[in-house]
């Protein structure tokens, strides 16, 4: 369960409706604001009544129910009070919610565990006749912050839950040690415990005779993907092709951050298991890149034709560690770039000649820190823009060459602030010695700071800003705003970041007009303040300076390609695809533009190769490539030896800010997983539950549609979907599927030819400008070797579910949340480039769990 990062705010009370259910000639959407029917509620994917969920929790098949507990917040709508919800289902598919069953108190909050069947009564809480359910929990400890395995057990099949009163029955002292999956295992006749050490990057395993006395066997990692905290373990056996005489286990790690898709993710390992030990059989860890021409490696011992500015790369390349450095490991031969000479603060670049592109990609190692390039900013400090100041901030007051601010509320106190406040993350990027700041207090304070009224007579209205990520679209901002007639007509927010940097508007449109500016803090979460400094009226247009450690492909001097480090001293493969500049004139250009925290870049191995060489993420195995299914987990003792997936449907970068009222998250849809040979690999196959069948209603058979350099709608209409469909690529660059199409909106699902990736695109899904993370495109790598993709696509109101094969057999599935307005409810055939077919399409509508 991630607790890594710090509640954020609440956004956009949902207002309308939710879309009704049409396939074929469906009928307009119609208002509908019941419980479990306001926009954006899934209607057949698990949601709380109302308040926050994360993790699903104590995954048990008992007595004909399965029993999904889950993170749960009895109190609000964002993380905190953290307790275990928990709801039944006889199917997977339609759930009751019952009361809360395992509650915070003033000692410890309930973090995620599992539930087992002690059908021995090992533990003595019930009887043989009677034998007792038990949870086996991280008890979060609200004073010391350690993190302890605990016990709570039911007699009364999971309604009532009593903790055990010698808790903990496990703690190693850690403020980073949970997240048990428990289960028995009959070879030793124990029960087994896969429990992760989320800082260390392993999965800890301990047995024990009764649940309450614990033995350590092994632990397994770091492996796979480590860009963030591993969390939620899971680990169970499954036949490979149905055979039960050949066994695998797979290990499922959930990471945060750090995931395929950025932000939270999930992994896992398929191999071995003795009781004591797991064995993986690829930790990810032996990799050889493709091969291709090196072009530089640093070996000479010089920069040769390289040309550097700045002091930060010093006189020649590094053969290790320098002055003051971690050691630094990933090194290809001896030599490399790096950029710490002088210590963070020291900055520069390192720049290529001009060569001509021959091959698909160029591929190079790259590791420091992770400050990526963003478009618009240029290295070195660009002069403070001139012109008319409308507030500086420096005095005591809000006075300015244009008259008083006047301020509202509490945030902005009786005058501005003389850099960073009491409580708050160091403040940097301001002129002179004061600047607005609403963190008086805290996050909690909000109100306005608005200007006199003046002309706009100058072209450009350039800031400085910082703070909180709320744009003035939300129901709690932190934001900028132009005033012009009573109107706002421009607005800008900050980044989640105490750095300002300069912002501009073009006013070009608004010339003679009068206006205002109006700071608005709104917002009493995480990150509801902003810092604002030097508003001036000028003829030239701020650029902010780049903080960027990385490494840049450029094309007539302009960026087009970047990569950068992971705030690790290690170099991992990156790779810029060329194909579109062959023939072209290029520079790689290395880049230390950042003297903060990680402020330095390292890059070696140069090579122009026909095939990218892929990062420890990009080969890792992983249970969803989209941006939205984390904590998984499975049930135990489902029926039949089954194995069952559920996820969290969000992710920690954005998961606290999605325009969702009165709840917040849902859970993916329930999944059944088996192991399968594929091209000689075992490989874990996902499928949605079977009893998804008993949600479809009318269903409709679609021509084969063919698309030349067009979108197509199709005859079939919805927010709650079932689709399966062949796509043939032909000769388009790009084709597949659009979804919740309408009103400019619609949810992308394609294949890449160029690539060879499914994607699914949610640039223009609907809401997205609630986090500055959220709007993408989320890819996995699915080579069709000449031959048809299958998709089985599920759509609710706001998410879409993708599971993508090849003709081999080979998969990939990706889940994103979407927010679609109400009304998109179309479906179209897409072709970019050339020409696509869809074949053997069915669609089903499918209805609501909720009454």
């Amino acid at each position: 369960m991630s607790r890594t990062l710090r509640p954020r705010r609440r956004l956009l009370a949902a207002l309308a409706v939710l879309s009704g259910l049409g396939l074929v000639a469906a009928s307009p959407a119609t208002a509908d604001t019941g419980l479990y029917h306001e926009q954006y509620r899934p209607q057949f994917h698990f949601t709380p009544a109302q308040n926050w969920m994360n993790d699903p929790n104590g995954l048990i098949y008992y007595k004909g129910k399965y029993h999904l507990f889950f993170q749960y917040n009895p109190s609000g709508n964002s993380w905190g009070n953290m307790s275990w919800g928990h709801a039944v289902s006889t199917d997977l598919v339609h759930w009751k919610q019952l009361p809360v069953a395992i509650p915070q108190d003033d000692q410890e909050m309930i973090f995620s565990g599992s539930v087992v069947l002690d059908r021995n009564n090992t533990t003595g809480f019930g009887t043989k006749k009677n034998p007792p359910l038990v949870a086996v929990y991280t008890s979060a400890q609200k004073a010391s912050g350690k993190q302890q395995q605990a016990l709570a057990y039911s007699t009364d099949g999971g309604t009532t839950w009593t903790k055990y009163d010698d808790n903990p029955v496990l703690d190693i002292g850690s403020n980073n040690f949970r997240d048990p999956k428990v289960f028995w295992y009959a070879p030793t006749q124990r029960w087994l415990m896969a429990v992760s050490l989320a800082d260390q990057h392993k999965i800890a395993f301990y047995s024990s005779a009764d649940l309450k006395h614990w033995t350590h066997q092994s632990d397994f990692g770091p492996a796979g993907a480590t860009g963030g905290v591993w969390e939620c373990p899971d680990l169970f056996p499954l036949p490979v092709d149905g055979d039960p005489k050949q066994t695998k286990w797979v290990l499922a790690v959930n990471l945060n951050p750090g995931g395929i898709a950025g932000g939270s993710g999930a992994q896992y390992f398929v191999g071995d298991f003795n009781g004591k030990k797991f064995t993986s059989d690829d930790d990810g860890t032996t990799y050889t890149p493709p091969s291709g021409t090196v072009t530089q490696d640093f070996e000479s011992g010089s920069f040769g034709d390289w040309t550097t500015t700045g002091n930060a790369f010093g006189s020649a390349p590094a053969t290790g560690a320098v002055d003051g450095q971690s050691q630094v490991t990933g090194i290809e031969g001896k030599a490399f770039a790096d950029s710490f000479h002088g210590g963070d603060a020291s900055t520069g670049a390192l720049t290529s000649p001009e060569f001509t592109v021959t091959s698909n990609y160029i591929n190079f190692k790259v590791g420091g820190g992770n400050h990526p390039y963003q478009p618009g900013t240029v290295i070195g400090d660009q002069p403070t823009p001139t012109g008319e100041t409308l507030a500086d901030f420096e005095g005591s007051t809000y006075a300015s060459p244009i008259g008083d601010w006047t301020t509202t509320g509490d945030a902005f106190g009786t005058g501005p602030a003389q850099g960073t406040l009491p409580g708050q993350q160091q403040v940097s990027g301001y002129l002179g010695n004061g600047l607005a700041n609403t963190f008086l207090g805290g996050d909690a304070g909000t109100g306005t700071l608005t200007s006199p009224t003046f002309t706009i007579d100058k072209k450009y209205l350039d800031f400085l800003i910082g703070g909180g990520y709320h744009p003035a679209s939300s129901d709690a901002p932190t934001a900028v705003e132009l005033i012009v007639d009573g109107k706002v007509v421009r607005s800008a927010t900050g980044s989640n970041g105490e750095a300002l940097n300069w912002s501009s508007w073009d006013l070009s449109d608004l010339q003679g007009k009068q206006a205002q500016i109006k700071v608005v803090d709104d917002n009493t979460g995480g990150w509801g303040h902003l810092n604002l400094d030097q508003v001036l009226l000028s003829d030239t247009q701020a650029k902010p300076p780049s903080i960027e450690t990385g490494v840049n492909l450029l094309v007539d001097g302009k960026v087009v390609q970047n990569a950068t480090g992971a705030d690790s001293e290690n170099l991992d493969w990156a790779s810029f695809n060329t194909t579109a500049y062959r023939g072209k004139k290029v520079q790689i250009q290395i880049v230390d533009a950042n003297s903060g925290g990680w402020g330095h870049v390292l890059a070696d191995e140069f090579t122009t190769a026909d095939k990218p060489a892929l990062n420890t993420t990009q080969r890792a195995h992983w249970l969803d490539y989209g941006a939205d299914f984390y904590a998984a987990n499975t049930w135990n003792d489902a029926p039949g030896g089954r194995r069952v997936m559920i996820a969290w449907m969000n992710n920690w970068n954005y998961g606290q800010a999605i325009p969702t009222t009165p709840w917040r998250s849902a859970d993916s849809f329930p999944r059944q997983l088996s192991l399968k040979t594929v091209n000689g690999k075992v490989q874990l196959i996902q499928q949605p539950v079977g009893e998804l069948t008993t949600l479809r209603g009318a269903g409709t058979k679609v021509p084969s549609t063919r698309v030349t350099n067009t979108t197509t709608p199709l005859a079939v209409h919805g927010s709650t979907l079932d689709l399966q469909a062949d796509l043939t690529p032909g000769t388009a660059d790009r084709s597949g599927l659009d979804v919740r199409t309408g009103a400019g909106q619609r949810t992308r699902i394609g294949y890449d030819t160029a690539t060879g990736e499914v994607y699914i695109d949610r640039t223009a899904s609907g809401a997205t400008d609630f986090d500055p993370t959220f709007s993408g495109v989320q890819r996995a790598p699915l080579d069709l070797h000449g031959g048809q993709l299958s998709l089985h696509v599920l759509v609710d109101a706001s998410s879409v579910e993708v599971y993508a094969q090849n003709s081999r057999g080979e998969q990939v599935t990706l889940t994103d949340q979407i927010f679609p307005d109400p009304s998109s409810t179309g479906v179209g055939a897409f072709a970019e480039g050339g020409t696509a077919t869809i074949d053997h399409m069915q669609a089903w509508r499918l209805k609501s769990i909720w009454p």
